[in-house]
C-alpha cells in the first residue's frame, strides 16, 4: 500500500490527477442520479412500495460509495504538493470502513431487489412491507458487522496504491487476510450473486411461459461480476501471490471500475424502472412540484 506521506509509487503529478478527474466525475455522476432516486422515493406516494424500499436501499449504498469516491477524488485533487491522504490513519480506517459498509450493502441490496423480483412475478403477489423492512435491516446489519471486522483485527484497513483513499489492505496476503477474504467473499459476493442470478434466471422461466418478458434478466448480475469482480481477482490473486509484481496503477483499475456501479444501478433500477423514472420526472418538473404543493 502506498505510503501517506509521498508521492505514490509508479503515479506521476499528471496521473494522480488524472485519476483524482475520474473519481470526481464517477462520485458526481453516482450522487446526482442516486439522489434523484433518494427523492423521488420521497416525494412520490406510488413509490412508496415495498419493493421500491429495496431500490431506495441499493439508492442510499450506492450513494455512500459516491461519497466514499467524492473524498478520494478531492484528496487527489486538492492536496499539493503531494496529494496525499489528508485525514490521518484514524480517518483512513474510517473512510475504507464507510466504504465497505456501503459496497457490500450495494451488492446485497442488489441481491435483494432481484429476490423481490422473482417473488412478485413468479407469486403473483406484492411483498409484504414486513418482509421489505427486514431485508433491508438484515442487508444493513450484516454490512455493518462485516466492514467492521477489520477494525477489530480480523483484517485490515490502510492506503490504496494512489494513496488518496482507503480499502481493504490485500498487500499483506498472510493467514489473517486470507481467512477473512474467502470467508467474506463467500457470503457478501458469490452467495450474493447466486441469488441474483437464479431469482432472474427462474423469473425468466416463468415470463417466457406465460409469453412476458417485460425485464432485463441478465443486466443485474452482469453488472456485479463487471463492477466487483476486478476487485475479486485482485483479492483472490492476493492471497496466492505477492501483489507487488503487479503494478501500482493497475492495482487502481478495480476501484475506478467500482465507482461506476452507483450509476449503472440508477439507469438499471430508477431510470430503467417506468414508475420510478415516471417520480423523478414529476420531482424535476414545474407541473409535477406545482402537484405536490397543491396536496
Amino acid at each position: 500500500m502506498a505510503e501517506s506521506g509521498s508521492l505514490p509509487t509508479g503515479f506521476g503529478e499528471l496521473e494522480v490527477l488524472a485519476v483524482g478527474m475520474v473519481l470526481l466525475v464517477e462520485a458526481l455522476t453516482g450522487l446526482c442520479l442516486n439522489s434523484l432516486t433518494i427523492l423521488s422515493f420521497c416525494k412520490t406516494p406510488e413509490l412508496r412500495t415495498p419493493t421500491h424500499l429495496l431500490v431506495l436501499s441499493l439508492a442510499l449504498a450506492d450513494s455512500g460509495i459516491s461519497l466514499n469516491a467524492l473524498v478520494a477524488a478531492t484528496s487527489s485533487l486538492l492536496r499539493v504538493p503531494h496529494r496525499r491522504w489528508p485525514y490521518g490513519s484514524n480517518g483512513c480506517q474510517a473512510h475504507g470502513f464507510q466504504g465497505f459498509v456501503t459496497a457490500l450493502a450495494s451488492i446485497c441490496s442488489s441481491a435483494a431487489i432481484a429476490w423481490g423480483r422473482y417473488h412478485h412475478y413468479c407469486s403473483r403477489s406484492q411483498l409484504a412491507w414486513n418482509t421489505a423492512i427486514s431485508l433491508v435491516i438484515c442487508v444493513w446489519l450484516s454490512s455493518a458487522f462485516w466492514a467492521a471486522l477489520p477494525l477489530l483485527g480480523w483484517g485490515h484497513y490502510d492506503y490504496e496504491p494512489l494513496g488518496t483513499c482507503c480499502t481493504l489492505d490485500y498487500s499483506r496476503g498472510d493467514r489473517n487476510f486470507t481467512s477473512f477474504l474467502f470467508t467474506m467473499a463467500f457470503f457478501n459476493f458469490f452467495v450474493p450473486l447466486f441469488i441474483t442470478f437464479i431469482s432472474y434466471r427462474l423469473m425468466e422461466q416463468k415470463l417466457r411461459k406465460t409469453g412476458h418478458l417485460q425485464v432485463n434478466t441478465t443486466l443485474p448480475a452482469r453488472t456485479l461480476l463487471f463492477g466487483w469482480g476486478p476487485y475479486a481477482l485482485l483479492y483472490l490473486y492476493a492471497t496466492i501471490a505477492d501483489v507487488s509484481s503487479i503494478s501500482p496503477k493497475l492495482q487502481m483499475v478495480p476501484a475506478l471500475v467500482a465507482k461506476t456501479v452507483p450509476t449503472i444501478n440508477a439507469i438499471n433500477y430508477a431510470l430503467g424502472g417506468e414508475m420510478v423514472h415516471r417520480g423523478i420526472w414529476q420531482c424535476l418538473s414545474p407541473q409535477g412540484s406545482g402537484l405536490d404543493r397543491a396536496r
